[in-house]
């Protein structure tokens, strides 16, 4: 079963193509990085898919809803942390999920709940009520991760979601997200142009100007090179 799916996707900026002819599946709780340098098309792939930006090209189906026939449906279905955060920093942990939640049609005991659990799987129950501002960037993320999974969504968007976090908190967010793949059967696309956050056994994309370039297991496409070698040695061939 597939979680997501893009065929033949294309979009350009004026006379710029942003993305070329783009297509790959992700089965359903599968995690799947998309890997790129800057200027690739990761971001407006996203845009995409969030229908920020409508396809003039191409298709796209998430849990099976036909992003361009059923929007509602298929934006339904999924869960996004974009690159820049999206918090009330005045408000708690709590009371920005709440607001969430009801934005999503629910309230009361569903709603919390559902936060609770969203919050204890993410490790942030005990800064429930901690205002936004006062917490670490690492903790912020988990934050907006936990806030992704209180409509149950089948798939789950993060746009560089480590952009600014040490060391340590990267490697806590990019497990995080590892193990509600795994656990819990999210369908995930990943996007970075960072190799140590790609595991061997994840599906990768490298993305580079907009096409394509790889489509296969992390472990497989770089062989018995080390993937940071292995990506810009293909990326270099594309210059």
């Amino acid at each position: 079963m597939t979680g997501l799916s893009i065929c033949n996707l294309s979009y350009s900026y004026g006379t710029r193509r942003a993305l070329d002819d783009v297509s790959f599946d992700v089965g359903a709780g599968q995690f799947a990085a998309l890997l790129g340098p800057n200027g690739a098309g990761k971001s407006t792939l996203f845009s995409l898919l969030t229908r920020l930006f409508a396809a003039p090209d191409g298709r796209i189906e998430i849990d099976g809803h036909d992003l361009a026939r059923a929007p509602r449906a298929a934006l339904a279905r999924i869960g996004v942390v974009f690159q820049q955060p999206t918090l009330d920093l005045d408000l708690s942990v709590m009371r920005n999920l709440t607001y969430f939640a009801a934005l999503h049609g629910l309230s009361g005991r569903a709603a919390r709940s559902r936060i609770e659990a969203a919050l204890e799987r993410l490790g942030m129950a005990e800064r429930a009520h901690e205002r936004v501002r006062d917490l670490n960037g690492g903790h912020r993320r988990r934050t907006e991760i936990a806030r992704c999974l209180i409509h149950s969504p089948s798939v789950l968007l993060l746009d560089e979601p480590t952009v600014g976090l040490d060391a340590a908190s990267r490697k806590a967010i990019t497990d995080h997200v590892h193990d509600l793949s795994r656990d819990i059967g999210l369908t995930v696309l990943w996007a970075t142009h960072l190799t140590d956050e790609i595991k061997d056994d994840d599906r990768l994309l490298i993305l580079h100007r907009g096409r394509l370039l790889q489509n296969g297991f992390a472990g497989d496409l770089r062989g018995p090179l080390p993937l940071q070698e292995h990506f810009l040695m293909r990326t270099a061939e594309q210059r």
